[in-house]
């Protein structure tokens, strides 16, 4: 069977270091990181990665005082990718459109707000929020996305941990091919930084980031790297089947060439290479492609002393003998942006199919031994003589993997 090819249409995104790909990818190529001061109630002043959008620019003031985070997050990275891709919210077809937002988590920051104003009233729990259920229910980013765009096809969102960003263009995919929905708004959001738990317990881990400056706190395969910089952030993007696309004489980014989610089944937080390693093999042969065809591999890698090793271990498994297989990391500009990572790391390697740039993984000062894979662009972008194939690795704890291929779509 002869399955349905899937493209990117339109990418609408807001990250701790840019508001719109544009801005994102100059960031990118010219070392500006998004990290800063943030205060953590109970904790004081850390660190996180802040977005700095405009949630009016699609809201009214009550619906964002009703809302949540995400939501207004998911709702402006939807607003921005539809606009990108030049279809019109008024003649879509909105009972065939689907929302696929990948989320880590939901509710915790809601929960942990209403509990503490409920502290200024002793405990009264007539003070509690009527609308704490809304806003904390799984579906929430797409289910506010939906009633802001009236779109009335399947809107839910995908718990995938920190490989969710990927996950909900993989499921977007599936759900095109499968001819359920005829356009798809899918991506990744996150709102971790609003929660002082996740703080909290990535401290007690030892696995929580820390330097005098902010901005090079994300460090990633750096033999002084200390932990993971939490950041908020979303990237939401329009796909269509190709034929849809060329009808209406889309832009297109790239095509979906191929993936794989496996699961380590051996560790809470722990990953486990092996499983890695084959969930990148089994993405590659899935898109028809050998390992040497992959012109950049954009890496999970957190900044934990143990992750980015066994990362690189894996990586080391698949790509051997492949010299024009280059390979970064986006963290370290922007810290973890948990269920959005996925989804905006691959927004920020889109343009190179163009520009034929790479760009770095920055502050990384002193190279781990451990780290040192062939074709690590570190520093400064790169310029290579061709770009057709991107990897983006995503995984998550309980052992969640994802590996998603995007190509140069060649109609």
């Amino acid at each position: 069977m002869t399955l349905p090819r899937i493209v990117i249409t339109g990418v609408g995104l807001t990250a701790p270091n840019g508001n719109s790909l544009a801005e994102f990818r100059h960031n990118l190529l010219h070392g500006v990181a998004g990290v800063e001061p943030y205060e953590v109630r109970y904790m004081g002043r850390l660190i996180a990665g802040v977005c700095h959008f405009d949630p009016l620019k699609h809201q009214r003031k009550k619906e964002v005082r009703v809302g949540t985070r995400a939501g207004s997050i998911a709702i402006y990275c939807a607003r921005e990718a539809l606009a990108d891709s030049g279809l019109a919210l008024e003649t879509m077809p909105k009972d065939r459109t689907g929302i696929y937002i990948g989320c880590t988590e939901h509710g915790n920051v809601e929960t942990e707000n209403e509990i503490y104003a409920l502290s200024k009233f002793n405990y009264d729990t007539k003070y509690w929020s009527h609308y704490h259920n809304p806003r904390t229910v799984a579906n929430n980013p797409a289910g506010e996305t939906s009633l802001n765009l009236g779109i009335t096809g399947p809107a839910y969102t995908i718990g995938a941990a920190c490989a969710a960003g990927n996950l909900g263009l993989i499921h977007a995919a599936q759900m095109l091919r499968l001819g359920e929905v005829d356009l798809a708004l899918c991506g990744g959001v996150s709102e971790s930084i609003g929660t002082f738990g996740i703080f909290a317990a990535f401290k007690s881990q030892g696995a929580l980031a820390h330097h005098p400056d902010p901005k090079k706190a994300s460090r990633p395969f750096d033999k002084a790297r200390n932990g993971i910089v939490i950041s908020e952030g979303g990237c939401l993007y329009t796909l269509e089947r190709l034929d849809d696309a060329q009808a209406r004489g889309a832009k297109i980014y790239g095509e979906i060439a191929g993936y794989h989610v496996n699961s380590d089944a051996s560790d809470y937080v722990l990953p486990n290479p092996a499983r890695q390693s084959e969930c990148v093999a089994r993405a590659i042969a899935r898109a028809g492609l050998a390992p040497r065809d992959i012109h950049i591999v954009n890496t999970h890698a957190t900044a934990t002393p143990l992750g980015d090793i066994q990362e690189a271990q894996g990586l080391a498994r698949v790509f051997v003998d492949c010299p024009d297989t280059f390979i970064n990391n986006t963290k370290s500009f922007i810290g973890h942006a948990m269920g959005a990572a996925g989804a905006l790391e691959l927004a920020g390697n889109l343009p190179s199919f163009d520009d034929h740039l790479v760009h770095p993984t920055i502050n990384v000062d002193t190279l781990d031994p451990q780290c040192a894979l062939p074709n690590l662009v570190l520093n400064q972008p790169l310029p290579v003589k061709r770009v057709d194939a991107i990897l983006n690795n995503s995984f998550g704890m309980l052992g969640i993997n994802s590996t998603l291929i995007v190509k140069r779509c060649v109609a």
